[in-house]
C-alpha cells in the first residue's frame, strides 16, 4: 500500500468512526397544534444529530462516498453550493476529519450561518442573493471547471449520495418508529435528496403510501434551501413523477405557526420546519384517518432575525 492509499484508508476509517452519530433522530408527536381525531401527525427531529440539521444525512454520505471511491483526498478541498444547512454540516464533518471546505452562500443567508461556517473554518464565497443557490451552483462550477485539481466539488443537487442517504437512514427509521403504520409522507422541496430518497424507501415498502411535496406559493418567498419548482432550476435527483400531490406553502403562515408551537408544543422552529408542519396540518385537515410524518430540517438556533421579527 503507497502512502497516499494509506492517508485514503486512514481518512476513510475516521469518516466512518463518525457514522453512530449522524441520523438515529426522535420522532416527535404534535399533540397540542390542530383537531384531528383520527390523524396523528409525527415529525423528525433532525438537529439532534452531528451537524445540527437534516443535512447532516447526505453531507455524511456525499463526504464518505466521495473518499471511498477516491474523488476526495486530504490534498483537495470539499466545494459546494449551499443555502446554509448542508454547507454547515460538511464544515463540521470536515473539521472533525481535517478536510478543508469551501462554500458558495447566497449573501442573504441568515447572518448566524455565515458566523457559524466561519466559526468552522470555511472558505465562504458569496454569490448575489437575486440568484438564490442556483446562481451559487454555477459559481461553483466555475470554480471546479477552473481548478479541478484543487476541488473535490461535491454538487449536492446532482449527486445521487444525497437521496441515497435518506433512503438507506431516514425512510428505515421512519418505518420502525412507526411499527411501519406510516400513511403519508410530506416534506419541503430544495436539493429535493429528503423527499426523494424517503418517498423511494416508504414506497418499496408499501406502494399505498402517500408523498406530497411542499413548496412555496411565490418565487420571492422566505423560506431557506426552498425551491419553487416553477420558477427554479429543477435538482437532477428529482424524480418529478415520484410526488403523489404537490402542495404550496405560504412563508407568512410559516412564521405564524413559529409562534404557535412555541407556545403550545414547546418548540422553536426553523421557518422550514415550521412550514413542513403547516403542511402536515393542512393535510391532516383534508384525510378521514392516518399518521402523517414529516421533517423538521433544524430548530430555530440559526434565525435570529426571524426571531426578532416575530417575538
Amino acid at each position: 500500500m503507497n502512502s497516499l492509499e494509506t492517508v485514503t484508508d486512514s481518512l476513510l476509517q475516521k469518516a466512518i468512526q463518525l457514522r453512530p452519530f449522524v441520523g438515529h433522530t426522535p420522532l416527535y408527536p404534535i399533540k397540542n397544534i390542530g383537531d384531528h381525531d383520527n390523524v396523528n401527525i409525527y415529525a423528525k427531529m433532525e438537529w439532534q444529530q452531528f451537524g445540527e440539521s437534516v443535512k447532516a444525512r447526505p453531507a455524511y454520505r456525499i463526504i464518505r462516498d466521495a473518499i471511498q471511491s477516491g474523488k476526495l483526498t486530504s490534498d483537495k478541498s470539499l466545494l459546494d453550493a449551499s443555502s446554509g444547512n448542508t454547507g454547515i454540516a460538511y464544515a463540521h464533518i470536515g473539521a472533525r476529519l481535517g478536510i478543508p471546505v469551501t462554500l458558495c452562500l447566497p449573501e442573504n443567508a441568515s447572518e448566524e450561518r455565515k458566523q457559524i461556517l466561519k466559526a468552522l473554518g470555511v472558505k465562504l464565497k458569496l454569490t448575489p442573493r437575486g440568484g438564490g443557490t442556483d446562481e451559487a451552483q454555477k459559481v461553483a462550477r466555475k470554480m471546479y471547471e477552473k481548478h479541478p485539481e484543487k476541488y473535490f466539488y461535491a454538487d449536492q443537487y446532482s449527486n445521487p449520495s444525497n437521496w441515497e442517504a435518506h433512503y438507506d437512514t431516514t425512510g428505515i427509521e421512519i418505518l420502525e418508529q412507526t411499527n411501519y403504520e406510516i400513511s403519508h409522507f410530506i416534506a419541503g422541496l430544495g436539493t429535493t435528496g429528503t423527499f426523494t430518497g424517503t418517498g423511494k424507501r416508504l414506497k418499496e415498502f408499501d406502494s399505498d403510501i402517500s408523498l406530497i411535496g411542499l413548496q412555496p406559493d411565490i418565487a420571492m418567498h422566505g423560506l431557506e434551501g426552498w425551491k419553487h419548482l416553477p420558477t427554479a432550476q429543477t435538482p437532477a435527483i428529482y424524480d418529478e413523477n415520484m410526488a403523489d400531490a404537490t402542495r404550496a406553502v405560504s412563508t407568512e403562515d410559516a412564521y405564524e405557526l413559529i409562534k404557535e408551537t412555541a407556545r403550545k408544543e414547546g418548540l422553536l422552529l426553523s421557518p422550514s420546519s415550521a412550514a413542513n408542519l403547516l403542511g402536515a396540518l393542512e393535510l391532516a385537515d383534508h384525510i378521514e384517518e392516518g399518521t402523517i410524518v414529516t421533517i423538521f430540517p433544524d430548530d430555530g438556533n440559526k434565525y435570529g432575525e426571524v426571531f426578532n421579527q416575530l417575538f
